[in-house]
């Protein structure tokens, strides 16, 4: 769910600032892009080299900055356009006032005030600070504008008290944030199956029949189905993408036969399959044992069609929504409507070798989406990524809306 997420992290000055070296590392391996931006009093708890190390990102303090060549500014309005979700952790009984009131004296008030996107924040402060009423005030104020609070734990404070005030710990932040984010996403609690990459079919321990498919427009789809709430089992051909992210299964495969059998296997428990694997049509008869040697000054090799994997999903479906991927040369639109009606599709991406930006190997696409209902749109040319994210929200129009 965090995963491609853009991750805007605001540290103040409290003795909790120590865990959001924690919680910094737990953002990355959740798959985020994290950067970091220090109020001066943070710097007495925590140091930017740790958080730029962790982070793999230059750590903000100020609004500018010295280098060879003078000074630099850190643009606070680019930084809040920049971010999917900003969080302000630890969140001192001062920064709460300045955020509530509207104050603006250091770099991460400014950025607070430019931000477009979510924000959520971890309060930390002793148990009387936290039940003043200018406190409760701030929590009140800043709730009221549609900002998010992480509640405080309970437990020894660093005064020595034993109550509420010390900031959530970083898995329960984290936990928070994911709650929170999954309430509204469209394929919260569904299942996705989602085909990638092309099939190497072995002519010998050597050799294979295969083609230029890289696997990127399917794993681009698994990881947006994610972000959009889905658990997705992705069934990959031979490719060297990887996803870390425990909301992917992947299962890595070689053959045509092999994904079969494992779209088939899964394919019971999903809500919805998308086969955009580039899968061979045929293979060799015959595999031979040892390397062929180059004798004869020609070589025939017999090929026998493989299973056709979504004609036969299609003919099981029952309850599953079922969508085909069609590269076509000629004929484009007219060859994947036959192939949504024939192998009983609910819609269908269309990519034609036609168009500038699409097909294998590059990081573009330029799809056309066919309903079942064979009402077709067209999008522009963009990186597979944000394929994914139209191809997704043409599902959940047609299915989920």
């Amino acid at each position: 769910m965090l995963g491609g997420k853009r991750i805007l992290l605001g540290i103040t000055g409290g003795i909790a600032a120590y865990k959001t070296t924690f919680l910094v590392r737990l953002f990355i391996k959740a798959g985020a892009e994290v950067k970091v931006v220090l109020t001066e009093s943070a710097l007495s708890f925590v140091t930017p080299l740790t958080l730029a190390t962790l982070s793999k990102n230059p750590v903000l303090t100020s609004f500018t900055e010295e280098n060879e060549e003078g000074l630099d500014w850190n643009n606070h309005v680019d930084l809040g356009m920049w971010a999917d979700l900003m969080i302000i952790a630890p969140a001192t009984a001062n920064t709460l006032s300045k955020m509530a009131s509207g104050q603006c004296d250091n770099l991460l008030m400014a950025v607070y005030l430019s931000a477009k996107c979510p924000i959520y924040f971890a309060p930390a402060m002793d148990l009387d600070m936290y039940k003043h009423p200018s406190t409760k005030a701030s929590l009140a104020i800043l709730q009221s504008f549609g900002n998010f609070m992480i509640p405080p734990g309970k437990g020894e404070l660093a005064s020595g008290l034993n109550g509420e005030g010390r900031m959530a710990e970083p898995e329960e932040i984290i936990d928070f944030i994911k709650l929170n984010l999954s309430k509204n996403l469209p394929l919260q609690g569904k299942t996705v199956l989602i085909t990638a990459g092309p099939t190497y079919e072995p002519i010998d321990p050597v050799r294979f029949i295969g083609n230029h498919s890289s696997g990127l427009m399917g794993f681009s789809l698994a990881e947006r189905a994610v972000q959009m709430g889905a658990k997705v089992i992705l069934i990959t051909g031979p490719t060297h993408l990887n996803i870390i992210n425990d909301g992917i299964e992947i299962i890595r495969v070689s053959t045509a036969d092999q994904m079969y059998k494992e779209a088939h296997t899964y394919f019971e428990e999903c809500d919805l399959a998308i086969c955009a694997a580039a899968v061979s049509d045929y293979r060799p008869e015959m595999v031979a044992e040892q390397k062929i040697k180059k004798e004869a000054t020609s070589l025939r090799i017999k090929l026998v069609k493989n299973k056709d994997i979504l004609f036969s999903l299609g003919q099981k479906k029952s309850n599953q929504i079922l969508i085909g991927f069609a590269l076509e040369t000629e004929n484009a639109l007219e060859n994947a409507k036959k192939k949504l009606i024939k192998k009983n599709l609910d819609g269908i991406v269309l990519n034609s070798l036609q168009d500038e930006g699409a097909g294998f190997g590059i990081k573009t696409n330029k799809i056309t989406f066919i309903d079942k209902n064979l009402k077709i749109k067209s999008f522009e040319v963009k990186d597979k990524i944000d394929v994914a994210l139209d191809i997704l929200h043409e599902i959940v129009n047609i299915t989920y809306a």
